[in-house]
């Protein structure tokens, strides 16, 4: 077996109770490696095209990689995979903290579940051994409630726990999973998938065990530099000390901040920074003092040296900040904030803690309270439909009363808990104009009017709209690259970028960037690694060190080429699964607004152009080596890729 993984996946059927530990054969690691890819591999495997995602034959599966548990920043990472109930598409989420490291020292590289327990439980995973338990008593309880509960009944405050929160029982279809309270699953409704399972938690213990590898003196040698990096790079010290929230005021700057359901990439300065990173520092993140808030403000995963997670202790109108449910991060504050037009960090921080508690994706909670807002602004509802509460811009007591009823499923919040794009067809009389969404997952807070590049990631991607698919466009121009040679310069020419392009641009160069960082992020989530720390640009480490690490773990070389087509293969896959699942090229594409003129700001009059994006489209598929009429892998392509395989799932 290569050094690094624990050699078995354990199948869970939580129809029949049977619990069976599979020992891959070593060709199965190397071909897929871990994260994303392996997951998929048994997703096709054991899921059946047509499949009702909240039915038996969906696959739950969670994967981690070679590297997952070595000593080193950024690694402590688990992907999850599974048909989703928000896109009827290919679910797929990462997640962060101490339990993917953990399941890797119980002795497994992944959990394959299906089947659909007649009753509430979860699986113990304990130093290799595993059972099922009666999950009754933890039905219904808050993220916080189940932690403590079962840190008390199993008599170990060190285990770590992945759970659906009370939205994912309700099947609220954006419900995320969630460990230590805080790192989530988010995207794609996997928590939903978790819940309709009645599988409430996976419960794990690893004991003293540690990553065998087989070079860790050149594991050491590598990573050394990038603790003293911390500080000294300004892109992650920033992060650190910030967090994502700390980019808000520059996006805003360049009217790039989502605003008003995305009418506006302008939010004013002022209130901008009302619901910053540095107003958050300041004013929320736990500790008395910067010295104290730097230590107790923030939290980190397992061996990693940017401790990148909010903290925050206060309070919003007598309700308080439970530090158990840390912080919002950018996309949070903006979702919930200038989405919504609310200039109120603590109401934002409060919102993030309700989705941490209730386990549900900010992105998509904080995006459909936008909609619902719009929709009640342009007069499409009225309180009559919203339970009484008057919804409108800049109304935090509003927004909150409205997605506590969205996490609970009471009212209309029913109606909001299916998504923008479901509740729009029910809410109707034009709706659907209102909604921001691809493949029925809500836009995130990066706006591809001032970032071209991302029209066509956004488009493309096969589980919808995500910021963590690509680089973005200000990491390619002249200006940075020239400014910083030794960094963003070779980082980017190591995959093949060297012709770096002016921002607001979406030409064939752009293109190529697009898709070339695409597969790079993609080769990550295979890897199962941090995006905050490895990465084809402004990261700690690039993809050159990243390579040198798998090799020393794993004992083969690598290299960046092979992660390039690690990442090929796993994006193919994805795309595999939807065209099998009759998605194509007609959902390729961007939601009304976008073709609409932003309003205020620096981006006033900005607009996608319908033409360009299209002929753009066309482009990528042609350098993807995909069908231009579908957007589907060629048989050719998926031969070159070593998924020959999956010719018979698409019928080619």
């Amino acid at each position: 077996m290569l050094h690094g993984y624990a050699g078995k996946i354990l199948h869970v059927d939580l129809t029949s109770g049977s619990l069976d530990i599979e020992e891959p054969p070593e060709d199965l690691y190397r071909k897929y490696m871990g994260g994303s890819a392996l997951g998929l591999y048994y997703l096709f495997k054991n899921t059946p095209a047509g499949a009702d995602p909240y039915g038996p034959e969906n696959t739950l599966a969670f994967m981690l990689a070679g590297i997952t548990g070595a000593p080193i920043a950024g690694q402590s990472r688990a992907t999850v995979v599974a048909k989703s109930p928000l896109t009827g598409g290919v679910g797929d989420s990462q997640a962060g903290g101490f339990w993917p490291a953990e399941l890797k020292f119980a002795g497994f590289d992944g959990i394959v579940i299906r089947g659909i327990s007649p009753k509430p439980v979860y699986l113990w995973i304990n130093q290799g051994e595993v059972e099922l338990r009666d999950a009754d008593h933890l039905w219904g309880k808050t993220t916080r409630q189940v932690d403590e509960m079962l840190a008390e009944e199993l008599g170990d405050k060190r285990i770590q726990v992945a759970q659906v929160g009370p939205s994912g029982e309700k099947l609220v279809r954006f419900a995320a999973i969630l460990n230590m309270s805080t790192r989530a699953h988010g995207r794609t409704g996997m928590g939903a998938v978790m819940g309709s399972k009645k599988l409430k938690a996976i419960v794990v213990r690893g004991g003293k065990k540690r990553l065998p590898m087989a070079d860790p003196d050149r594991v050491r040698e590598i990573m050394k530099p990038s603790i003293a990096n911390v500080r000294a790079d300004e892109d992650v010290w920033g992060l650190a000390k910030y967090g994502t929230l700390g980019i808000l005021e520059s996006q805003n700057a360049v009217g790039g901040l989502p605003t008003r359901n995305y009418q506006s990439g302008w939010m004013g300065y002022d209130r901008a920074a009302a619901i910053g990173g540095e107003r958050l520092f300041d004013e929320l993140l736990r500790g008395a003092d910067e010295d104290t808030q730097l230590k107790q403000g923030r939290e980190t995963c397992y061996s990693c040296a940017v401790r990148c997670k909010r903290v925050v202790e206060s309070e919003w109108e007598g309700r308080a900040l439970d530090p158990k449910y840390g912080g919002p991060e950018y996309e949070t504050s903006s979702a919930f904030g200038s989405y919504c037009d609310i200039d109120d960090i603590h109401a934002t921080a409060y919102a993030n803690q309700l989705c941490n508690q209730y386990g549900v994706d900010t992105i998509a909670a904080g995006a459909t309270m936008a909609f619902a807002i719009d929709c009640f602004e342009q007069g499409l509802i009225t309180v009559d439909d919203t339970d009484g509460i008057e919804l409108g811009w800049g109304n935090a007591d509003a927004m909150i009363a409205m997605l506590e009823k969205t996490l609970e499923r009471e009212g209309f919040g029913d109606v909001l808990a299916e998504g923008s794009v479901r509740a729009s067809a029910r809410i109707g009389n034009g709706a659907e104009d209102l909604v921001v969404a691809v493949k029925g997952a809500e836009l995130p807070a990066h706006m591809p009017q001032v970032k071209p590049s991302l029209a066509v990631i956004y488009a493309v991607n096969p589980f919808g709209a995500d910021h963590q698919s690509s680089e973005h466009d200000p990491g390619y121009t002249p200006e940075v690259v020239a400014s910083s040679p030794e960094k963003y310069g070779k980082r980017m020419a190591d995959i093949g970028l060297t012709d770096p392009q002016p921002e607001d641009v979406l030409n064939e160069a752009k293109i190529e960037f697009a898709l070339k960082t695409q597969y790079a992020y993609s080769a990550l989530d295979t890897a199962d690694v941090c995006q905050f720390v490895f990465g084809p640009a402004w990261q700690l480490l690039g993809m050159e060190e990243l390579a040198g690490v798998i090799s020393a773990v794993h004992g083969e070389e690598m290299t960046v080429s092979d992660l390039m087509t690690f990442g090929a293969r796993r994006l193919n896959m994805l795309r595999a699964f939807n065209a099998r699942e009759g998605i194509t090229r007609e959902q390729d594409t961007l939601p009304k607004r976008l073709f609409e003129p932003l309003e205020g700001g620096p981006s006033d009059g900005k607009v996608i152009d319908r033409e360009q994006f299209e002929a753009a489209l066309s482009t990528y598929y042609e350098m993807a080596s995909w069908v231009p009429t579908t957007g589907n892998p060629t048989a050719e392509t998926l031969d070159g890729l070593g998924l020959g395989w999956l010719k018979a799932e698409l019928a080619l």
